[in-house]
């Protein structure tokens, strides 16, 4: 009779690694919605999802081909009207397209796949700059972090993961307490820049790891 073999070692396969949904970031690009900028970073990251924005694209590249591409290749967008008021920087003084201009780029698409949503300030204020959207949801954030992360909870309320508000409001913090330094190393006066906004992603989805559950 054959000697038994002895069965191998109980070995546990290492868990595939998932990838993250990108979710394409369409907002202004001023100081005063810096706060929000780290807000949308700190709740996208914390949902487990990563932001792509239009500051990742080379200005060696030919940009509008680049931006369909970007929000073709993201499962979700969030497109952020709020600013609607003349920019009075000089040296004219105009109303901000880009941000209708890329949700239309955006419905344009018709991509089944992708999922869009529109945030703003003030309430019922977007029948009157963009009537077109009646009948849409729109979410309020009122101009503020915590309110950022109430509407992001709300649009996202079916994915996988659930970050509470707390928990976006530590990532947030940590951003903040660390944007000073990712400013200097990137040489940079602001973080809409290209270097700064990446830093900035990956230190959230490391915060955000660590502290949301999966």
């Amino acid at each position: 009779m054959p000697p038994r073999k002895t069965p191998p070692p109980n070995r546990r396969k290492p868990k595939p690694r998932t990838e993250k949904a990108d979710v394409f970031l369409n907002i202004p690009y001023d100081a005063r919605f810096e706060k929000l900028l780290f807000a949308y970073i700190a709740g996208i990251s914390a949902f487990g999802f990563v932001p792509r924005a239009t500051l990742e694209i080379p200005f060696s590249q030919r940009r509008l081909e680049r931006i369909i591409r970007l929000i073709a290749a993201s499962q979700y967008s969030i497109h952020d009207l709020s600013r609607v008021q003349l920019d009075r920087h000089a040296p004219f003084s105009t109303p901000r397209f880009n941000m209708p201009f890329e949700l239309g780029l955006t419905v344009g698409l018709g991509k089944a796949a992708h999922s869009w949503i529109v945030c703003e300030t003030v309430r019922r204020r977007i029948s009157k700059s963009l009537s077109d959207l009646d009948g849409t949801d729109v979410y309020i954030h009122g101009g503020t972090v915590r309110g950022v992360f109430r509407e992001l909870c709300n649009a996202f309320v079916r994915t996988r993961r659930q970050p509470s508000v707390e928990q976006m409001m530590q990532i947030y913090r940590i951003l903040r307490s660390r944007s000073a330094s990712i400013l200097r190393s990137a040489g940079a006066k602001d973080p809409f820049n290209a270097r700064v906004f990446l830093d900035l992603c990956v230190l959230a989805s490391a915060a955000a790891d660590n502290l949301v559950s999966r």
